[in-house]
């Protein structure tokens, strides 16, 4: 069996936290391409398609094309491929999706790493020639999730939580106005039938003196025109206008949008939260195999 355990206390990482945290470490390599694994992890598994992808550069190689060029951008939220000139992403793959990350000791120019893909949820095999920064690259990618999952562990946990609250308030705001709405229509139909059933009974010719219509409850509906018209005017003058309550909503004193914890944000927040969270949990659990170190968020003698 495997054994699994984390890196040492006393050993330093090359980069500062701040560095990956709130900006990206960069790198240049050439690209071998990617191919599909039936693990996540394994030396045996990284070799073979260290090996499939070799043999097919090395056959484009022959037919006079280029191994391609690209940028990786390393950071605590994942890895990204890019075209260096034109800095379009190709590929980005999530801190969390990586299972497994190693330079190869036999070529020292050759790294690899293994992402589960986002759509297909297929293991695939990253492969990169970098002639001097193999082994810095891999120790980087290490880096990088060691500090994404202590950041999971200090705020995800609270982030997620908040905003599943958010989103189940949500929920049942709109489960509210839709039935809100229901009523109103409900209302309005006893209305007409009630004004149905007035004209029908009323003699033939006869013209009922107009007053103001009510609702079913003996009501009458407020109209802020009506208001406006009796309020008396002051030498002459006539009061300025009462603005409506949708605009008193809207803006505030000072012309801005008052704070509403139930839409600030909402679009920044998916609708299957609770997924996205055991997505994560589940990653970070199996952890990134890295030169043999193991970095998970099991208690170390419950693995291995």
């Amino acid at each position: 069996m495997n054994r699994a355990f984390s890196r040492k206390k006393d050993k330093t990482w090359m980069h500062t936290p701040e560095a990956l945290s709130k900006h990206y470490i960069p790198y240049n390599a050439k690209f071998l391409g990617s191919t599909e694994v039936e693990q996540p992890k394994g030396t045996e598994v990284v070799r073979d398609a260290v090996r499939k992808l070799k043999f097919a550069r090395h056959i484009k190689k022959s037919e006079g094309q280029k191994i391609p060029k690209v940028e990786l951008q390393i950071s605590i939220y994942g890895v990204k491929i890019l075209e260096p000139k034109t800095k379009e992403v190709q590929h980005n793959c999530q801190l969390h999706r990586i299972s497994f990350c190693a330079d190869d000791k036999t070529d020292k120019r050759i790294f690899t790493f293994i992402c589960k893909d986002s759509e297909s949820n297929k293991h695939l095999c990253y492969v990169f020639d970098s002639e001097k920064c193999a082994e810095e690259i891999t120790l980087t990618i290490g880096q990088a999730f060691d500090l994404a999952y202590r950041k999971f562990l200090e705020s995800g946990g609270k982030d997620v939580e908040t905003r599943k609250q958010i989103a189940g308030l949500q929920k049942r705001i709109q489960d509210l106005e839709t039935e809100n709405m229901e009523l109103k229509n409900k209302v309005q139909d006893l209305e007409n039938q009630l004004r149905t059933t007035q004209v029908s009974t009323s003699p033939a010719g006869s013209v009922t003196p107009k007053s103001p219509s009510t609702d079913i409850f003996d009501m009458i509906p407020f109209s802020p025109i009506s208001h406006q018209s009796s309020i008396p005017t002051r030498n002459g003058t006539q009061p300025p206008p009462v603005p409506s309550r949708s605009t008193e909503i809207k803006r505030d004193l000072f012309g801005a949008e008052p704070f509403d914890p139930f839409n600030c944000g909402a679009g920044d927040f998916p609708p299957d939260i609770q997924s996205k969270l055991e997505e994560m949990q589940e990653g970070f659990k199996m952890g990134l195999t890295l030169e043999g170190t193991v970095f998970c968020l099991d208690p170390l003698d419950s693995r291995c």
